[in-house]
């Protein structure tokens, strides 16, 4: 059942626990909690735990530089620390710690247009029946810098441990308040998603060009992509679904498990197709970047489509994936969506869904062939939100169906995925219990395997 490809793949390699350099200045190097060695079973040494902690940037000077734009002035918070990124904005009012965790997010300095930001604090990393994180995408900050407008320095809420100041100051996360967040979204729109910087103490020189990291020319899927695969089980499992990871969200694991399938996560250039008869469904995830970056991943699934009938969904960048996959082109939209009130029509049903999104990418629908039909389309912009199979239980979406933060208008397409399960497994002419083996759950890792993040100045 369980086959020797994915058996070797959940052997991690050495590289996937080699310690990361880290890009901070010599002032917060000496303030970084040192790295401790710690001990494995049986006394051997186990890898150094990648730690990104700093001081905290109390009531420090910082600035916010946008290459070829304009220079913000504010006050730093969280980590003491220079970053650069692609600066992006989201309107979401509620939800910050599901969106700062949120792999889709890696590598942008993420601008909230929500006026007050941090007042009901950051909750524990608290993990659910199913062993997934309860009020966190994955395990750590995944945006580079934040951009507020104002931070609110006293928390309020049941779930809260710590502030937002101090979370990003142990995530590594360097951030700016006291900023018009009104003028940089204004800017954002106009001239499109742009490279920035955010620097404590000292202002950076915008003319120094390599100051600014374009993690558009990095695949950051591979970055968040777990390393080894890992199982997420179901109590009383009728099914066992193949995940590609090219960033998953915790909450789209939670949407399958809590609907009676077990998921097992593979690495995002795993070559599913070899293993693809052992499940009952594929799934692509969500993630960050350029999905051209991905050739390994649309090839495989190029293959997958021509070698198996195995119901297939995506969400976000696994849209996009599978768009390349089955022949069609994607674009870069000038400053993406990402929002949670975002009107999405279905193009089925005549229907109008309220969705949340976080993508700067998007799939062209005219280049779609006569197999594939547009399923939802954006009602702002008129970008495309999915895409159909006209004769095989294959869909995708641009929007997130499992919004955590909601809206969750859209969640039913799980409950469809599932039934699309269900009904091919019923045509098998053999049954086959493709549910994990004991053995299965034994040698695979619960959760994600060597994917701690990393300064992209030192990842490209």
């Amino acid at each position: 059942m369980f086959s020797h490809l994915a058996a070797k793949a959940a052997r991690p390699t050495a590289a996937a626990f080699k310690p990361q350099a880290r890009f901070i200045s010599a002032s917060t190097k000496a303030a970084a909690t040192p790295q401790r060695i710690q001990q494995g079973s049986k006394g051997r040494q186990m890898p150094p735990a990648f730690n990104r902690a700093t001081t905290p940037a109390t009531g420090v000077e910082a600035t916010l530089t946008i290459r070829d734009g304009p220079v913000f002035r504010g006050t730093a918070f969280g980590a003491n620390t220079n970053i650069s990124g692609e600066a992006v904005f989201t309107t979401s009012l509620v939800g910050y710690p599901e969106s700062m965790t949120d792999p889709s997010y890696r590598g942008q300095i993420l601008v909230f247009t929500q006026p007050l930001i941090g007042n009901y604090g950051v909750p524990s990393s608290m993990r659910d029946e199913y062993n997934l994180l309860k009020y966190f995408e994955s395990p750590h900050i995944q945006c580079a810098g934040v951009v507020v407008s104002d931070v609110a320095e006293q928390y309020s809420h049941w779930t809260a441990v710590e502030s937002l100041s101090e979370w990003c100051a142990r995530e590594g996360v360097p951030a700016i308040s006291g900023v018009d967040t009104r003028a940089i979204v204004t800017f954002l729109r106009e001239q499109g998603s742009s490279l920035a910087r955010i620097s404590v103490g000292d202002e950076y020189d915008a003319d120094e060009d390599e100051s600014f990291v374009d993690p558009g020319q990095i695949n950051l899927v591979k970055k968040v992509s777990t390393k080894a695969p890992f199982v997420v089980e179901a109590p009383n499992a009728k099914f066992h679904i193949a995940l590609i990871d090219c960033g998953v969200k915790e909450n789209i694991l939670r949407s399958l498990v809590s609907r009676g399938a077990s998921v097992t996560v593979f690495p995002y250039d795993f070559k599913i197709q070899k293993v693809a008869d052992n499940y009952d469904g594929i799934f692509i995830s969500n993630g960050p970047g350029d999905p051209t970056h991905c050739q390994s991943t649309v090839h495989n699934l190029h293959v997958l489509m021509e070698t198996s009938q195995v119901p297939i969904m995506g969400i976000c960048l696994g849209h996009q994936l599978l768009a390349l996959a089955a022949g069609a082109r994607t674009i870069k939209l000038k400053y993406g969506n990402r929002a949670h009130n975002i009107p999405a029509l279905d193009l089925t049903t005549g229907q109008c869904h309220i969705t949340s999104q976080n993508h700067g990418y998007a799939v062209d629908a005219g280049t779609l062939s006569s197999e594939w039909k547009e399923y939802f389309v954006n009602l702002n912009d008129g970008s495309n939100e999915g895409m159909r199979h006209v004769s095989r239980p294959i869909f995708s979406t641009q929007f997130h169906p499992e919004a955590k933060g909601g809206p969750m208008d859209s969640s039913y397409l799980f409950d469809k995925y599932m039934e699309d399960v269900a009904a091919f497994k019923a045509t098998q002419a053999v049954y086959k219990d493709n549910r994990p083996s004991q053995f299965m759950l034994d040698i695979l890792s619960k959760e994600r395997v060597g994917v701690q993040p990393e300064p992209l100045a030192t990842a490209a």
